[in-house]
Parts: C-alpha cells; sequence; structure tokens
C-alpha cells in the first residue's frame, strides 16, 4: 500500500507542458537568429565547438531534475505496518450513471465528469464508512465491492467513462438490484444507495427496484444530473468533438433531466432527490441524513504506519541538476574524440 502524503504538489507537475512549449519557442528563436546572422555552415566554422545536441541534453536533465524534485516533495509513502482495527459507519453505494446521455454538458465540464469530481470529493469527507460503486448504462456492473480502501475507489473511479459498459441504455433498475446483492445483511447496520443519474431510464422498473431494496433496509437516494431543459449530447472521434448525437431522422438529440422519475425513486426508497448543479452535487446533504442512523462495527485492515521515500526521488533530482550544471553546451576536446552526446 503506497500514498502520496502531499498530493497538492502533483500540480505543479503540469508545468512541465509549459517548459516544453517555452523550450521549443526559444529554439525556433534560437535557429531564425543564427539564420539571420550567418548561413550554417559560416556558423559551424565561427562557432565549431558548439553542440545542438548537448544544447537538448542540458535541458532533459533540468526536466528529470524538476520531476524528480516534484516528487520528492510530493513525499511517496509505503505502508510498513498492517492492523486489524475495529470500525463503525455505513455501508454506502454509489450508482453512476455512465449512459451517452451523461456527455451532455448541461453541468460543467460535463455531467460525468461533474459527477466524478463531486465523488472524489465525497471520498475525502468519508472516514469509517464502507463505500462501494457500480456503474451502468444498459446493463449495471460492480467497479469496486464495498470496502474502506478509499485510495483504491480514487482509483476505480478514475477509470470510468462512457465505455466502461458495453451495452447503452439506462437500466436504473439493474443498478439497484445489483447494489442490494452488494450488501452483507448479517452485520447489521444501515444501508444506503446514491444513484447518480439524469434519470433517463429506458430499461426496466426503476421504481419497483427502489420498494423492493426499502424492503430490505436500503435507503435510496438520487442525484440528479442535468438540468430540465437539457443539452444536446457530444460525439467524438480520436478526443475531438465532431458533432452532436442524432436520431434516425437527423434529429440533435437533446438529453433532459427526469426529475419526476428520480423523485418518485427517492420518495419509495425513504431517501432524498437533489438536483445537481455546477456549485454542488448533493453528496453532502445526503451525508448529513446519514451521519444519524446506526452503524454497523466490522473489522478492516488499515497501515498504522508509512515510511518515506522522498529521499529517493531528491537524491535522483540532485543528479540531474549536477549533470544539467556540468554539461556544457560546448564540445570538449575529450569529447569530440569519444562523440557524448552528439547528433
Amino acid at each position: 500500500m503506497y500514498r502520496i502524503e502531499h498530493d497538492w504538489a502533483l500540480w505543479l507537475l503540469a508545468l512541465i507542458p509549459l517548459m516544453l512549449i517555452a523550450w521549443w519557442a526559444v529554439i525556433r528563436w534560437r535557429k531564425k537568429a543564427r539564420e539571420r546572422f550567418a548561413e550554417h555552415r559560416l556558423m559551424q566554422q565561427l562557432i565549431p565547438r558548439y553542440s545542438e545536441s548537448r544544447y537538448r541534453w542540458k535541458f532533459i536533465f533540468f526536466l528529470m531534475a524538476f520531476l524528480f524534485l516534484i516528487l520528492g516533495i510530493a513525499n511517496p509513502q509505503i505502508g510498513t505496518k498492517l492492523e486489524e482495527v475495529k470500525r463503525e459507519g455505513i455501508d454506502l453505494m454509489i450508482a453512476l450513471d455512465v449512459s451517452n446521455s451523461m456527455k451532455a454538458e448541461d453541468l460543467s465540464p460535463n455531467r460525468l465528469e461533474r459527477a466524478k469530481r463531486a465523488m472524489l470529493q465525497l471520498l475525502e469527507e468519508l472516514h469509517s464508512d464502507r463505500i462501494g460503486i457500480i456503474v451502468f448504462a444498459g446493463q449495471a456492473y460492480t467497479q469496486l465491492p464495498i470496502t474502506t480502501d478509499y485510495a483504491a475507489a480514487k482509483l476505480f473511479l478514475n477509470m470510468v467513462d462512457t465505455d466502461v459498459v458495453p451495452t447503452q441504455g439506462t437500466a436504473i433498475g439493474a443498478a439497484i438490484e445489483l447494489a442490494e446483492e452488494s450488501f452483507n445483511y448479517e452485520e447489521g447496520g444501515n444501508k444506503a444507495l446514491i444513484i447518480v443519474t439524469d434519470g433517463e431510464n429506458h430499461e426496466d422498473d426503476a421504481i419497483e427496484a427502489a420498494k423492493s431494496a426499502n424492503e430490505k433496509g436500503i435507503k435510496v437516494f438520487t442525484i440528479g444530473m442535468g438540468t430540465p431543459n437539457g443539452a444536446p449530447i457530444p460525439v467524438f472521434r480520436n478526443g475531438r468533438q465532431i458533432g452532436f448525437r442524432q436520431d434516425a431522422d437527423g434529429n440533435t438529440v437533446v438529453s433532459s433531466l427526469n426529475e419526476e422519475m428520480l423523485r418518485e425513486i427517492a420518495g419509495i426508497g425513504d431517501g432524498l432527490y437533489i438536483r445537481a448543479t455546477n456549485a454542488s452535487v448533493g453528496f453532502e446533504r445526503i451525508l448529513d441524513q446519514l451521519s444519524g442512523l446506526e452503524k454497523s462495527e466490522f473489522e478492516s485492515q488499515v497501515y498504522t504506519d508509512y515510511e518515506d521515500r522522498f529521499q529517493f526521488f531528491l537524491a535522483a533530482a540532485f543528479l540531474f541538476f549536477i549533470l544539467f550544471i556540468v554539461m556544457n553546451e560546448k564540445k570538449s576536446k575529450w569529447a569530440e574524440k569519444v562523440k557524448l552526446f552528439e547528433e
């Protein structure tokens, strides 16, 4: 088991693409400046010991030093002591709609990404509750069984997209039924299911499934992703938008939030319906509702001690920084013989 102690530092890695762009701009500027000054052959005679490849290697060493420095600041840690501890919490299953309609952009950046970001924030708020993730479209699949491993939940959540379920559609009932099967009823305690969807159910009887789940003691909450006015569904090819989804008659399909169904599901499930906005998806309100419920006691294995590994990354950063310092853009006499770092 590993973790990042200072994960905020990883945002600094976004500077690397900016450095590459700046370096490319400088390369072009230097080349044009040399061309204005003299022809290529004359420049070789004027500065015979200048090495373009050494200039590139010098920049590569700088980038590597920066990369390992940031990783060192982030301080990856490895768990060294695993202990069995008792916890009290509720079992929470989140069913996330991954149908194509969740790509509609009436929430920013789109419905699915907005839901995923809110779920990642939710994981930061959880402490002793167990959580599982179900993804559904035309069918429902367990993405993550119920666990207290929030790091694994984040990892699996980042992998979620509309292509993880091969059959398109919106089978909310199938997701509820799968959640029913995922809970352990022998341990007692309260269990809750949060359905995150735009509510366009086309496949099954979600109302009857919610009723069955509630009879087994599962509270069913719903979060509506989207707006009643709806939005068209973008179509992408090779990462670029090429238009919007159309029906058989060539008309643009507009996906609208079905609040009526989601309210009915939450009502039958003894839960709460919330419409998501760009400001808040609504998980906080649901957690407040669940905080006063009876919690079940269970045992789980957790890492209680972690060892720092920042020193290895800082050592690598120091090594590359030294190479950056000692690397000269001019060829030395011995380097001309060895042809090291030469084109």
